[in-house]
């Protein structure tokens, strides 16, 4: 089994005419399988698994070398600069938070209403510019309003949609940003899977990921990113750790700098040593090979689902906007929820159906504008997402499959 073979890739379920098949898993974007790079660290580690920092048996000086190799490890994947922090969190809901929390007080957040609930909902001062339908407006929309703040700002910026897949200009945006005195917050968790990550390339001051979504599935997930706010905020948990002396009185204490500052408590070891296993294994692999792989099953996605009847593709940015492998459907009549259980139990195909956690953009596409129309099911979308263990066969499979539902 090779660095990135997925666990559990002959995976079958039995349908139920009684015939087993592969299961052919299209839910990559909610949560990826694990990578043998993750789950091999991972047994790797456990015989030797112990407390991290300050212990001086062999079980902890192993493990706190391997916590901080992994973050070493990371802070290349993300293509950090020199006094940048790497900070391992739960996932990116938890990343978000964390730096939500460390912002100046008085920061005023600009960010689109098509993000992802993780990037919409954690933010002081929040301004919500709507979801545009071009790179163009969203840049000039981004201008109109950072000219008529009269207060810091960030930009918080999602790097690839979790409901259409469509790849944000983030570096365009970010310039728009700098320009104006702002820094800019990258919501990576669904580009890290599918393109190199780089914190300058992408004009970031902070990014975040899930290792969940990255074949990681250990419960890690990171905040990378300027040292300056996070080593001035209160620290996100306070407890061991994160405290550098306590004294005898309340408020006789100083907090740790650096990651510590953030990372209170026990660390999940296992989950950054296996995060960063996959990062490095990704360091190392042809990404070029990957990217075509995935596009050219992207494209055959899109040409199948585009010839179903009853199937409508939906997209802020246009057919043509490049996109990484997350495909989502509009089912006028059908309820989205009753279709992709019919996938599941009749085909063998596990998809994903609702909102997506990102509701606002859901009802853009819909085209229910009301809260109270998303509250019927069938005002949601079926979503197909794929990765490093899907195939031609697996897209087949649920073309046909969704053909075969929506006409019955």
């Amino acid at each position: 089994m090779s660095a990135l073979d997925i666990v559990g890739d002959d995976l079958k379920t039995e349908l139920p005419g009684g015939e087993t098949v592969r299961f052919a898993h299209l839910d990559y974007a909610a949560s990826a399988p694990c990578a043998a790079a993750a789950a091999d660290a991972v047994a790797e580690l456990l015989p030797r698994y112990g407390s991290v920092h300050r212990g001086t048996g062999v079980r902890s000086q192993t493990s706190t070398v391997a916590y901080e190799v992994a973050r070493d490890v990371v802070a290349e994947f993300v293509g950090a600069r020199p006094g940048d922090q790497v900070i391992f969190t739960r996932n990116t809901t938890d990343s978000l938070n964390l730096l939500a929390r460390a912002l100046p007080a008085g920061t005023t957040t600009l960010l689109f209403d098509g993000e992802h609930h993780a990037n919409l909902l954690p933010w002081p001062n929040p301004v919500r510019l709507p979801t545009p339908t071009s790179p163009y407006f969203a840049i000039n929309a981004l201008k109109a309003a950072l000219r008529d703040l009269r207060t810091p700002a960030v930009l918080a910026i999602t790097g690839a949609s979790n409901v259409t897949g469509e790849i944000w200009p983030v570096r365009e945006l970010a310039d728009v940003a700098h320009t104006y005195g702002a820094r800019v917050i990258v919501d990576a968790a669904q580009l890290a899977p599918h393109a190199p990550l780089d914190l300058d390339e992408l004009g970031a001051d902070y990014l975040a990921f899930s290792g969940h979504k990255l074949y990681a599935p250990f419960g890690a997930g990171v905040l990378a990113g300027r040292s300056d706010w996070l080593d001035a905020a209160d620290p996100y948990l306070r407890g061991g750790g994160a405290s550098a002396t306590v004294g005898s009185l309340p408020g006789e204490l100083t907090w740790a700098d650096g990651p510590a500052r953030h990372e209170g408590g026990t660390p999940n070891l296992l989950g950054a040593v296996a995060l960063a296993a996959v990062c490095g294994a990704l360091l190392v692999a042809d990404r070029d090979a990957l990217h075509r792989r995935e596009q050219e099953l992207l494209r055959r996605l899109r040409d199948g689902v585009g010839s179903v009847a009853g199937a409508r593709e939906v997209s802020v940015f246009g057919p043509a906007h490049p996109r990484v492998g997350i495909v989502s459907l509009a089912l006028p009549g059908h309820d989205p929820a009753q279709v992709a259980h019919r996938l599941g139990r009749e085909h063998g195909v596990g998809v994903r159906a609702g909102k997506f956690c990102a509701h606002p953009l859901v009802r853009r596409l819909t085209g229910s504008d009301a809260i109270n129309a998303c509250e019927s099911e069938e005002s949601g979308l079926l979503r197909a997402s794929f990765g490093l263990g899907s195939t031609v066969q697996d897209v087949d499979r649920f073309v046909g499959a969704l053909a075969e539902v929506l006409r019955t």
